[in-house]
């Protein structure tokens, strides 16, 4: 469920804005985009698992909340972003 380092360490890489960005809204809606595609994955499995549920749908909240921060500030980044992360809008 969790995702490795050097998966993490990768998707810094491809989104990061700048030499050693960990911490912009592209790497962080990436890093949540894998964590919520592996919850989901094991809720198909675990339909009953409350607590993963709940905790899948507070990343997927926050993922929303990070995404319309960057739909205010760069409509056109905020598009590039969804079709590189496979997201629907």
């Amino acid at each position: 469920m969790t995702i490795t380092k050097e998966k993490k360490s990768s998707l810094i890489g491809e989104f990061a804005v700048k030499s050693g960005d960990t911490g912009s809204s592209d790497v962080q809606i990436a890093i949540l985009t894998t964590r919520i595609n592996n919850l989901t994955e094991h809720m198909k499995l675990n339909s009953k698992d409350y607590g993963t549920r709940r905790g899948l749908q507070a990343m997927v909240a926050r993922r929303r909340r990070l995404l319309d921060y960057v739909r205010d500030h760069n409509p056109q980044h905020y598009l590039d972003l969804l079709a590189r992360l496979g997201i629907r809008k």
